[in-house]
């Protein structure tokens, strides 16, 4: 090529272009530039044209950096040794060798290298040791100065102002100040620590912080735990150690906050230093809440051992010092709620009672011996509560429920409550609970004469309840003789069975949920199912054989049959659901649970607002009612129809206030549990209950539905019932609330009030009339809306479309109290009122029926005994011949369920 053409050297100098001309030449791939024979860089023809145009230049650059990657050692690839010209990493293939000058500053070193410099791909994120030892320092040295600033900022509040007890003001929902209690039904007495019995010291020690002398007074990991839990919204967590439950009890609240959780470990951090041992656990002896309205050890000794707390021997002190683990449910009298029953609290309190004397022989602070010693005695059963006096009556039981509901709802802790200081403003109005009292009153006092029938009339008792539908304001409560004399509310949960009075919920979940397609398996879409009408008709003969929904005969565990008995062994033939409700016929509704499902008619009776953990459990006569709901809660349920399937649960406080600022306030909440047309169609069937069948007795001159029920063995009778503006239970009960153990048991009823049987459209249907038409005085007398049509009609258990067995188009004609049904099959509906017959519940588990039969209940049975019922129990005989008089055995127990007779 002639000389004139080729292009002119180009300068080797620096420059930015240049550097870039160097960056797009990679270092294997640029020509080497030629020597001079003087030795000179700078001959004119020194150095080859590099690529060609811009996109192999780029090109060029990719491949060469690749090649820089796969061979990091190169030096400066085939060129001079020159740091600015030289290819490979510190060549000219990086653009940017050694020495280079492209014009560019000098990076400045970061003092956070963080993405890290220098470092390609997941290095880049990878933090360097010093950067992490580093920043571990930063937040240990941030730790310890917050701490040391939070020690320094908080005071140690004074114990005597900060523990001061006060009295709580409950007003009626009307604003009348209804009493004043609280802070405490003893009197706090505070006593040195020479005056507790050291036996007490040592079970408190053991149970509560076994390192008490030792520790510094907190429990880091505890504290971790607790605000790890209440950060992420999880369950919230106490002080641990006897110094943390000490500070909180003594100087700050109750509630489980972050900031309060900080302020106590503060808080507990001086006091530990600051504070002799001994006088911190006298001072949290004498400030914890042991229940029964006790604060400090001496109230406590006083109130559940009538003695002084250094008389207390070392049995009693275990236990109390299991009552600090939640008074409500280790007190052997029984608490609030249908966990809290006195056998339930017993069972708990003597666990624990044995384990902290246990725990105090493994922290040698008791011998094997003297443990055994005290074992051997048997629990220290404690005496009977003795409520305040200004508590007389029904106040009792209203300032107790008032209480439970704000310590379960409020966030206000039991043992902040008990220190008063509140104005609670509760739903309940004062005329409706005296005329609710004066009905059950007027009851007892006409009939009920515990000194004239002693076998029959003693123990029975009365509980009930009121609630508003829409809003769910419990206005009345009926929970017992006398507070002073009956610990426990009636109106609240007791474990009495409802029998019939559930029979609702399961024509609700046929209205909702529809009968099973008998072809396709027992989980089913809606589209499988066939909603029921009440116009739906069933076999209501006695004794009929239990199937399933896909008309197999169902059986127990035991392989045997469940043979369904009516009241007075009545034969109803083809019956129409609402017939059949007006009737309380058995053998219709527990079929209709099986093809519906007891796990529906258990949903139907939560979104009704019924509680689950007071049901029982789901055997096919759930159907029929061996569930407990509280009157609180089953005037709640069937409030929910009178409200049209809005569903509103019942509560008994409108508002709280502390030094005159209110502090709470409830909230309406309502939610749809049934469609209109259900919850009306339900009011509709139930309509007819009043004014035709069972619930004859509870006419009370204005619309009004209801339904009566009874129990096994004549244990309990109910009627429930509403209008639209108020909807009240009433229940009825034998039980001897002194027993204890095996002895306390639900007992019969026959006799009592000078009549054969005891059922729900006797005195609890009158005592509901009593208490309606006086708390509906002057109210406008509504009518319940005309339901719209729902569901198909359904034939179940055996009935048939055919007209030769349609239903009767008659209604039931009366016939005298002293008629018994026939046994034998026909479609003649019996009395509304029949002496007892050789019927069986079906709920019993030893009733000897009029066929003896060996049915061998839902809940199995053992052969060659009784009727096996469905809670369990012994088998049948097929020979034993029928009983004419009440059955006496008891051997079911308090929630058994042994022989009976079924009057609704």
């Amino acid at each position: 090529m002639s000389e004139h053409r080729r292009k002119p050297p180009q300068p080797q100098g620096g420059g930015r272009a240049a550097a870039r001309r160097a960056a797009q030449q990679p270092s294997g791939r640029r020509a080497a530039p030629p020597h001079s024979s003087t030795g000179s860089e700078d001959a004119p023809h020194s150095e080859e044209r590099p690529y060609g145009g811009r996109a192999e230049a780029r090109r060029a650059a990719q491949r060469g950096g690749r090649r820089r990657a796969a061979e990091p050692g190169a030096a400066g690839g085939a060129g001079h040794g020159s740091a600015g010209h030289g290819g490979g990493r510190r060549g000219g293939g990086g653009g940017r060798g050694k020495g280079a000058d492209d014009g560019r500053p000098p990076k400045k070193k970061r003092f956070i290298d963080y993405p890290r410099a220098g470092k390609r791909g997941f290095r880049r994120w990878v933090p360097s040791w010093k950067l992490v030892s580093g920043t571990f320092l930063f937040f240990i040295a941030l730790l310890v100065g917050a701490v040391a600033i939070g020690l320094m900022i908080v005071k140690v509040p004074i114990p005597a102002e900060a523990a001061k007890v006060q009295k709580n003001v409950y007003y009626w929902s009307n604003g009348e100040q209804m009493v004043v209690a609280g802070g405490g039904d003893y009197n706090r007495q505070i006593v040195p620590l020479s005056k507790i019995h050291k036996s007490m010291q040592n079970a408190v020690i053991a149970a509560e912080n076994a390192s008490f002398y030792d520790d510094a007074g907190v429990d880091p990991m505890g504290i971790a735990r607790a605000v790890v839990n209440m950060a992420k919204g999880g369950a919230t967590q106490s002080g641990s150690t006897i110094t943390q439950q000490y500070v909180k009890n003594t100087y700050l609240g109750q509630e489980q906050t972050l900031k309060r959780k900080v302020t106590e470990l503060f808080i507990s951090i001086k006091v530990g230093a600051t504070q002799d041992k001994d006088d911190i656990l006298a001072g949290y002896l004498n400030t914890a809440y042991y229940g029964r309205g006790a604060y400090g050890i001496q109230a406590a000794a006083r109130a559940y051992y009538g003695t002084d707390s250094d008389k207390l021997t070392p049995s009693q002190s275990a236990f109390l010092a299991a009552t600090l683990n939640g008074p409500n449910l280790y007190d052997p009298a029984g608490g609030i709620g249908s966990a809290a029953t006195a056998e339930k609290n017993l069972e708990r309190a003597k666990n624990r009672w044995e384990w902290i004397l246990k725990r105090e022989v493994e922290t040698d602070r008791m011998t094997d011996a003297e443990r055994d010693k005290w074992v051997a005695k048997g629990f220290p059963d404690p005496q009977r509560p003795k409520p305040a006096t200004n508590k007389a009556g029904q106040i009792g039981y209203l300032t107790n429920l008032a209480d439970e509901y704000i310590i379960e709802t409020t966030g206000i802790s039991r043992g902040e409550l008990h220190k008063g200081g509140y104005q609670i403003h509760t739903t309940f109005d004062k005329k409706k609970v005296q005329q609710l009292s004066a009905a059950v009153e007027k009851v007892t006092k006409e009939n009920i004469k515990p000194k004239l029938r002693p076998d029959t009339d003693k123990y029975v008792q009365f509980g009930g309840a009121s609630v508003e539908p829409g809003t769910g304001k419990i206005v009345a409560v009926y929970g017992g003789e006398d507070a002073l004399k009956h610990w426990n509310n009636n109106a609240d949960y007791t474990g009495v069975q409802v029998g019939s009075t559930f029979k609702p919920f399961v024509l609700a979940a046929a209205m909702t949920d529809g009968k099973r397609d008998p072809a396709q398996p027992a989980e089913q879409p809606a589209s499988s199912r066939t909603k029921v009408s009440p116009d739906s008709i069933y076999n209501g003969d006695n004794k009929l054989t239990l199937r399933e929904f896909d008309g197999s005969v169902w059986t127990d565990e035991n392989g045997k049959e469940w043979h369904q008995k009516n009241d007075g062994n009545a034969d109803y033939g083809p019956i129409d659901l609402r017939t059949a409700m007006q009737e309380s016929a058995n053998t219709p509704f527990i079929q209709l649970g099986m093809d519906v499902g007891v796990e529906k008619v258990r949903d139907a009776a939560v979104r009704a607002g019924l509680d689950k953990d007071e049901f029982t459990s789901l055997t096919p006569t759930f159907s029929l009612g061996t569930s407990a709901p509280s009157a609180i809660n089953l005037a709640g349920g069937y409030a929910t129809f009178a409200a049209r399937g809005m569903q509103a649960d019942p509560y008994s406080v409108e508002s709280i206030e502390r030094n005159g600022v209110q502090i709470w306030k409830h909230k309406d909440n309502t939610e749809r549990a049934f469609d209109t047309a259900v919850a009306d169609n339900v009011t509709d069937v139930l309509k007819t209950v009043v004014e035709e069948g069972t619930g004859k007795n509870a006419r009370i001159g204005r619309p009004a539905a209801g339904k009566t029920g009874t129990t096994d063995d004549n244990k309990s009778a109910w009627f429930s019932g509403y209008t639209p503006q108020l909807s009240t239970a009433i229940g009825m009960w034998r039980i001897d609330d002194q027993a204890k153990g095996a002895d306390k048991k639900f007992l019969p009823m026959y006799g009592v009030g000078g009549e054969a049987t005891i059922h729900g459209a006797s005195f609890p249907s009158e005592i509901w009339a009593d208490y309606m038409k006086a708390a509906m005085e002057g109210k406008e007398a509504k009518s319940f809306p005309e339901p719209d049509p729902i569901g198909e009609d359904v034939y179940g258990n055996g009935a048939s479309p055919d007209p030769t067995t349609a239903p009767p188009t008659q209604k039931p004609t009366e016939t005298p109290s002293t008629k018994t049904p026939s046994t034998t099959p026909s479609t003649k509906t019996p009395s509304t009122e029949p002496t007892p017959t050789d019927s069986c519940d079906p709920l019993d588990l030893e009733c000897q029926g009029a066929d003896g039969g060996q049915n061998g209940g839902p809940g199995g049975g053992d052969p060659g005994g009784h009727n096996g019922g469905p809670g369990g129990g012994p088998g049948g005989d097929e020979t034993e011949e029928p009983t004419t008089e009440p059955p006496t055995d008891d051997s079911g127990g308090w929630f058994g369920a042994p022989a009976g007779y079924r009057r609704e």
